[in-house]
């Protein structure tokens, strides 16, 4: 293998991971791809019958043109997390964990393959979702570049703790725990469908302390200009977080902690 290294990097094998973890979301891209397309669209048409008539504004914009960004993040989040988490817990599970652990792979590599496969999934869905709002609502980004920014930001952060996740779990049942009752009411209460300056002092506290708070908020602004909190503090604070759990998620690849038999 020394062969196909250039410098200290493996890149036949990096680029095999890659392709092995977009292949595996794409062979079933019904479930990976089209039924997040298909929750969002009904998310909206719920909240624009039930609380988008009239002339309903949040922060100054049409109710459906705050709510798509942040439908959009919370779909990103959840499905970078769903491919990383679900791939490593089933390579456990199954026992086959061992055809990533012994080829010539650093840990750094291991987790880059598996964080490519988490920003390609979640791109591809942030790309379909976002062609809808298009479609349905007529919006486009305000400022594109900054939208991607906090997409892969929070593909990286949610693929990163789907790998910690995934590791630390022993099983789907606690894998399914993690899911349920940290990733999904992060999503959720983290101003997806309002605005924070709706909450009481002390909530609207702990929401400034929330990254996905600044995911979603950050989308928020690259396609509407309108945001709750800074941009640049946003961006800052979640680099930082996705420094950190990328860093943990290395040490536990690197070192094989209930990965190794």
């Amino acid at each position: 293998m020394g062969a196909r290294r250039f410098g200290r990097v493996n890149w036949l094998g990096l680029y095999t991971l890659s392709r092995r973890e977009i292949m595996r979301f794409m062979s079933v891209w019904q479930q990976t791809v089209f039924a997040p397309l298909m929750t969002a669209g009904l998310f909206v048409i719920v909240f624009s019958v039930a609380l988008g008539r009239g002339d309903r504004e949040v922060m100054g914009l049409p109710y459906l043109a705050f709510l798509g960004p942040g439908i959009l993040m919370m779909s990103v989040i959840q499905n970078s997390f769903a491919n990383t988490s679900s791939s490593i817990i089933a390579s456990k599970m199954q026992g086959n964990i061992v055809d990533t652990l012994m080829p010539p792979l650093s840990g750094g590599e291991i987790l880059a393959g598996y964080l490519i496969g988490a920003v390609a999934r979640a791109g591809l869905v942030a790309v379909v979702i976002g062609l809808g709002m298009a479609l349905l609502i007529h919006h486009f980004p305000a400022h594109p570049l900054v939208a991607l920014a906090f997409i892969i930001l929070g593909a990286l952060l949610m693929g990163g703790l789907g790998l910690v996740g995934g590791i630390l779990a022993q099983k789907f049942d606690q894998m399914a725990a993690i899911s349920n009752f940290i990733v999904t009411p992060l999503s959720f209460l983290s101003g997806t469908f309002y605005s924070i300056e709706a909450l009481p002092p002390f909530f609207r506290a702990i929401s400034h302390m929330n990254p996905i708070f600044y995911l979603i908020d950050g989308a928020r602004y690259g396609f509407t200009g309108v945001s709750d909190a800074s941009p640049a503090l946003g961006f800052v604070f979640c680099l930082v977080v996705v420094a950190g759990v990328c860093t943990l998620a290395w040490w536990l690849l690197r070192t094989g902690y209930r990965l190794k038999p």
